[in-house]
């Protein structure tokens, strides 16, 4: 066999014991008469020796190694003199009797540390090596134990693990679809789902009333640090259900991961928040609850004092930053700038300070100390407390004041990454109306059901009216990140039609791209709902990262290319003609 033992599993008890062992150079020191190297493989690092008792093979073969040479070891385990307590093995070493070089290593483009010197492009290009590196195998050991947890919950809860195709029928609405040439049918193309939507609602029609699948699913679209083209999902679905039972259920998967892979006991509930209430108080609906700093409607507080810019502004609004009243005017001069990004769109910043020489303010000629103490009072601001006011649109605004919100918690350290805030958010607007377009589009997807007490509303001729109608729809938010979405479904097809019809689907579009499932609700469909994890994300989070690169094994960079395969890349001329393709470049 190659090894006895792997390079992470040796203790003091096993002092004296032969063992053989396989791994990678990871380090080597020579100190003259005295050599050390550490082995390592993805279960730790064992220091083995080299000295002058040694084999003459043995000195003569270390002598020659190199980073990352792949090595076979035999020796005895001895206690260490010299104790390294930051590795598992630190008590222990290894009298090396022979070492067999099984495959020599050239010296790699970066070092394989923990803090390596390599760019992030330089290890894109060389991923394989990059995943050598501890926090990489971390990530990867961490993204695996909880697949294995999901599993096992929801194995527990009586649900099915059942694939769905990967070749599906294009329907663009949403993200941009990857496409498929068929070379059996020519002119006609396959599509990478976007998610098994369709397929897991025509489950709970075939009977399958509890589905699941960890599955990889696909969108054309930007890239940011938490998405990919290529992303993984945990999609589920629930037949003879309502919302309240979807998430109790999937409240348990989030504890049942808390416990099982952080060591996190989770015996309260998780508090739940309306869509409006999210946009209102706090700009985002994926709001950050580790901390407070909520926004506050000023409108009616700051209009009527002669100050043109709120005045003339439809919305005002204001969050209370704690104990920042002696921020210096360098430093607001700095955070004005900021908000005036083109990112956030701010056209200025007023503050307001509450220290215990009074208030002061940078609009203290239009505002009164007795107005400015009533607004401060409205934002909940003690002593010591500084006020950031923007104004505009009241929707953009609100979003400006979130992103503040985020970069004041950020700078203030509110955000630990080992403190979780879980959330259920629901009541989202189930369409939204483009000018440019002149139509709805839906705000999750077509199979969304209205709430039932907005049906009237969903029917009326008045498109004010449908654009009020809420979804029956929730989203799982954890530390400000969407982590999970989903909805109760429409199933009826009458609903259904009208749905199609509400976003400008002729009939015979409506059942070119949906007839399967029109036609299958017409054979007793359940009612029935479900939810879809980013699988990525919740890992990334788990593991206090924001990017979710480290936890996927061959990520794409931020366009979506893949550096160490070079792709996408062109095909050649036969395939072109075999799939009826020409190039329009």
């Amino acid at each position: 066999m190659y090894r006895t033992h792997s390079c992470g599993e040796l203790r003091l008890q096993h002092k004296g014991q032969q063992v053989t062992l396989a791994g990678w150079v990871q380090r080597i020191r020579n100190f003259g008469g005295m050599t050390f190297i550490d082995l390592r493989d993805r279960y730790g690092i064992t220091q083995l020796t080299v000295n002058d008792e040694s084999p003459a093979a043995v000195r003569e073969t270390a002598a020659a190694l190199g980073r990352e040479f792949v090595l076979q070891v035999t020796g005895a385990v001895v206690e260490r003199s010299n104790k390294n307590p930051k590795i598992a093995t630190g008590d222990i070493e290894i009298a090396t009797a022979a070492i067999a070089v099984l495959n020599p290593a050239d010296t790699p483009p970066f070092t394989i540390e923990d803090d390596s010197d390599g760019g992030e492009e330089l290890r894109a290009r060389f991923r394989y090596l990059d995943l050598r590196r501890a926090p990489l195998q971390q990530a990867i050991r961490l993204r695996h134990r909880m697949a294995q947890e999901v599993r096992s919950y929801l194995d527990s809860q009586q649900f099915l693990e059942i694939e769905t195709p990967f070749l599906i029928k294009s329907t663009p609405e949403g993200a941009r679809d990857f496409v498929v040439p068929s070379r059996m049918n020519p002119g006609e193309f396959y599509a990478l789902p976007q998610s098994p939507q369709t397929f897991k609602q025509l489950l709970m029609v075939a009977g399958y009333d509890r589905y699941f699948q960890i599955v990889r699913c696909f969108r054309d679209e930007d890239l940011r640090a938490d998405r990919q083209p290529e992303f993984t999902q945990i999609d589920c679905e629930m037949a003879f259900v309502e919302r309240e039972d979807i998430l109790q259920t999937f409240e348990g998967l989030a504890k049942h991961l808390f416990k099982s892979v952080l060591g996190m006991e989770w015996t309260t509930a998780f508090p739940r928040m309306s869509y409006a209430d999210a946009i209102n108080y706090y700009g985002s609906d994926k709001p950050d609850i580790r901390f407070d700093m909520r926004i506050s409607d000023l409108t009616d507080a700051v209009k009527g004092k002669n100050f043109a810019v709120f005045d003339s502004a439809p919305y005002i609004g204001g969050i209370c930053v704690p104990a920042c009243a002696d921020y210096t005017r360098k430093q607001l001069d700095e955070l004005t700038e900021w908000v005036k990004r083109p990112q956030i769109g701010a056209k200025g910043m007023v503050y307001i300070r509450r220290t215990t020489d009074g208030i002061k303010s940078s609009i203290d000629k239009f505002y009164t100390p007795d107005h400015l103490a009533a607004i401060a009072d409205q934002c909940r601001a003690s002593q010591g407390d500084l006020i950031l006011l923007l104004s505009g649109d009241k929707k953009k605004t609100q979003e400006m004041l979130g992103a503040l919100r985020i970069e004041m918690g950020n700078r203030l350290g509110l955000r630990p990454n080992n403190v979780f805030a879980p959330l259920w958010v629901y009541d989202f607007p189930l369409l939204e109306w483009d000018d440019e377009t002149q139509r709805f589009y839906a705000m999750h997807h077509p199979f969304t059901s209205p709430k039932p007490e907005d049906l009237p509303k969903f029917y009326a001729a008045d498109r004010h009216a449908i654009a009020q109608v809420n979804a029956n729809a929730y989203d799982f938010v954890l530390n400000g990140v969407e982590i999970g979405g989903g909805s109760i479904r429409i199933h009826d097809s009458n609903v259904q039609r009208r749905m199609f019809e509400v976003l400008g689907f002729s009939e015979e579009e409506a059942n070119y791209k949906f007839g399967f499932i029109i036609n299958a609700f017409r054979y007793g469909a359940p009612p029935h709902g479900g939810i879809a994890f980013g699988f990525d994300r919740w890992c990334a989070l788990f593991g206090g990262q924001e990017t979710i690169r480290d936890y996927i094994a061959f990520p794409k960079n931020n366009t979506g290319r893949d550096v160490m395969l070079d792709a996408p890349s062109k095909i050649d001329e036969v395939q072109m003609k075999e799939l009826y393709l020409k190039s329009a470049l």
